[in-house]
């Protein structure tokens, strides 16, 4: 997409953060903004990704009309030492775009009383995702993450051929659906970075620049780094960082490993997740090589926040937080604000600089 920048100021990330989506809970501390945030904090986590399809936790069409709700939710998270990294919305962005063949499947996202009626929960999910970008607004965020949604990837293998003209319609769609959202989100002030996910139309960079270039290069269509996804797929995710640095505004600090068999590889063979050849795992326990990614995201001066996201077939998820706090923190880079160097550095001198070279000998 682009050629790797060679004068870029490093950064420093923010970190530890944690999504909290997959911590949810019916039970203490887990039911509540306040405990999971307590419980976060003292794990050493300093800041919170927060979903927006579980009111209980953190309602959206509140914070999207309301001040005193978005500095209550600012306030719960202050009492404990943390901050709101971003509000998400895969499932909301999910449901943007269904193929018939997921309908009945994905209906588990939608309100009860919008299953199985398609239009109907296609307009929620739209009125979901412009309330977002107001309560992204009020809450003076300037990123959202989400998922793209998904109308082709019945076809995704080439087998048999999809009819010709089918692809471009679909991202020709899928424009349609987005755009108005992209500049709800422009008017807010916020990027919206889609997670490239398989089940996605976004999936990977190719994917990405289809969309990318039915809306015009819109300057909030961007990124959340997640590697595991990446890792998954065998492609190149430290490359990606070189080639996408400048759209990537979340990361997904996300753990993978790849061990394909004689008898299964890439896609798994419907087993669970425990059997695949390709499992997520608890951060460190994986194939994924963080210390390349922090440093390729601190040398292109990323410094949005660090993000554990938790899904793991082995490990207990108190242990994968516990252990993934302390691993972001150990592996942010705090950026040097000096070059090693430059107290032998010598200042400019034109005359000085002819002479090296032998200049004016002649």
């Amino acid at each position: 997409m682009s050629e790797p920048t060679q004068h870029i100021q490093p950064a420093t990330m923010r970190g530890p953060g944690l999504c909290v989506i997959q911590f949810v809970g019916n039970e203490p501390p887990f039911d509540t903004l306040g405990g999971i945030a307590g419980w976060a904090a003292s794990l050493g986590f300093r800041g919170l990704q927060v979903p927006t399809h579980l009111p209980a936790i953190f309602d959206v069409g509140r914070a999207a009309e309301s001040d005193a709700y978005c500095g209550e939710v600012r306030g719960t998270l202050a009492q404990h030492g943390l901050e709101l990294t971003e509000l998400s919305s895969p499932r909301q962005g999910q449901l943007l775009a269904v193929h018939p063949a997921y309908d009945d499947v994905l209906d588990v996202f939608a309100p009860a009383e919008l299953r199985g009626k398609p239009a109907a929960r296609r307009e929620w999910a739209q009125s979901q995702m412009l309330l977002a970008a107001r309560a992204t607004k009020r809450l003076g965020l300037t990123r959202h993450t989400t998922f793209s949604g998904s109308l082709l990837w019945p076809y995704f293998y080439p087998y048999p051929p999809s009819p010709a003209g089918l692809i471009d319609a679909g991202f020709t769609e899928l424009a349609r659906r987005w755009r108005p959202i992209l500049d709800a989100f422009d008017d807010a002030g916020a990027d919206l970075c889609f997670e490239l996910h398989p089940g996605e139309d976004l999936h990977d960079g190719v994917t990405f620049e289809r969309l990318l270039e039915k809306v015009g290069a819109h300057r909030r269509l961007t990124l959340q780094y997640d590697p595991s996804h990446l890792l998954l797929q065998r492609l190149d995710y430290l490359g990606f960082i070189d080639e996408y640095h400048e759209r990537i505004r979340s990361f997904h600090v996300k753990d993978a490993e790849f061990n394909p068999s004689a008898r299964s590889g890439v896609y798994g063979g419907y087993q669970p997740w425990l059997d695949r050849p390709g499992r997520f795992r608890s951060l460190g326990d994986g194939q994924v090589d963080f210390r390349g990614i922090f440093s390729r995201l601190a040398r292109y001066g990323y410094s949005g926040w660090a993000c554990l996201e938790w899904e793991c077939c082995l490990k207990n998820s108190a242990d994968g937080a516990r252990e993934g706090a302390d691993f972001i923190a150990r592996h942010i880079i705090h950026v040097t604000g000096t070059a090693f160097d430059a107290p032998m550095a010598a200042g400019f001198d034109e005359a000085r600089n002819a002479r090296i070279m032998g200049l004016g000998r002649d």
